[in-house]
């Protein structure tokens, strides 16, 4: 693996041995000690145009945890606010000598353009193109899942596995994503939303639901995930109002009561609470959403083990 830019640059047998390698970075992660020599001497760059808390956090630390040396590099307060363009930033990065480069961009494809270009010779890694993918989430979320659905998850797939996604589908990167991986895992991925935010590419596909209810019903799913809502990429009304779709589409107490006692309850974050999903929904039992943040850093181990030492290639 050179790259990872897209969830479907993994086939199931490369996602499984990728998901085993975060188990055994996640083991890691728990001894006193939180640290392997592997990476010393790599060079690892967040590059991020956009903000992050989670994902930035949990790239550097994974990164460190791997004795990399780590460059973190925000668009605000750079040379980018003087004009330079994505190529010059990132040629200067890799004249820095980076061999990682981790890829946060507001534009769609700004990753595959990066990587698919003569601008750098460094391996990119894509952690969030605009509304297109955001491949290190649909792992660290399918991590989650397969924890939750074996008990020794270590070379199984998500086959049986029913999952329900729900919200903003059209300006969510972490569905598009996790849509590809999750089905090639072997799961059956349910989508539902207002119609205005449901592309026209699924609604063929016969699993996309427009009212929670009914979904909940039909479905009864393993795996509820609530997207946030992206009012920041919207230039149109595409629901009524928060009030509306809190009440048509957000994971409340009374529909938390209607999923199964064992239905986990993911969420990419930052959550809107009170619009998507609400405190008790939130904070119950079902939420798997500190779990992510967990198997966030160990999925980020495994795929910068993977590109810059061969692991589980």
């Amino acid at each position: 693996m050179r790259h990872l830019l897209s969830a479907a640059d993994l086939d199931k047998d490369q996602a499984i041995k990728l998901l085993d390698l975060a188990e055994d970075m996640s083991d890691v992660n728990d001894r006193e000690i939180k640290k392997l020599p592997t990476l010393r001497g790599k060079t690892v760059v967040n590059l991020f145009f956009e903000d992050s808390t989670r994902t930035r956090i949990s790239f550097e630390l994974a990164a460190k945890r791997l004795s990399a040396d780590v460059i973190n590099f925000a668009a605000k307060g750079s040379s980018v606010s003087k004009g330079e363009s994505l190529k010059d930033t990132a040629q200067t990065l890799e004249a820095m000598g980076a061999d990682v480069i981790v890829l946060r961009h507001s534009s769609s494809g700004s990753a595959h353009r990066l990587a698919h270009t003569d601008w750098v010779g460094s391996a990119i890694v894509n952690a969030g193109d605009g509304s297109h993918e955001h491949p290190t989430q649909a792992l660290l979320d399918a991590m989650t899942i397969r924890q939750g659905a074996i008990k020794h998850p270590r070379g199984k797939d998500l086959t049986g596995i029913k999952v329900l996604i729900v919200g903003d589908l059209s300006h969510s990167r972490v569905a598009r994503s996790n849509l590809i991986l999750l089905t090639t895992l072997g799961a059956e991925v349910h989508v539902c939303g207002p119609a205005t935010l449901a592309p026209a590419s699924l609604v063929s596909s016969g699993r996309v639901h427009f009212l929670l209810d009914d979904a909940i019903k039909l479905v009864n799913p393993d795996v509820v995930m609530m997207l946030r809502v992206q009012q920041e990429r919207m230039s149109d009304s595409f629901f009524p109002t928060e009030r509306e779709y809190a009440r048509i589409w957000g994971l409340n107490k009374s529909r938390l009561a209607r999923i199964g006692e064992n239905t986990q309850i993911l969420h990419p974050g930052p959550m809107n609470r009170g619009l998507e999903i609400d405190a008790a929904s939130a904070d119950s039992k079902n939420s798997m959403v500190l779990n992510q943040v967990r198997n966030g850093v160990a999925v980020r181990m495994a795929v910068l083990l993977t590109l810059l030492s061969g692991e589980a290639s």
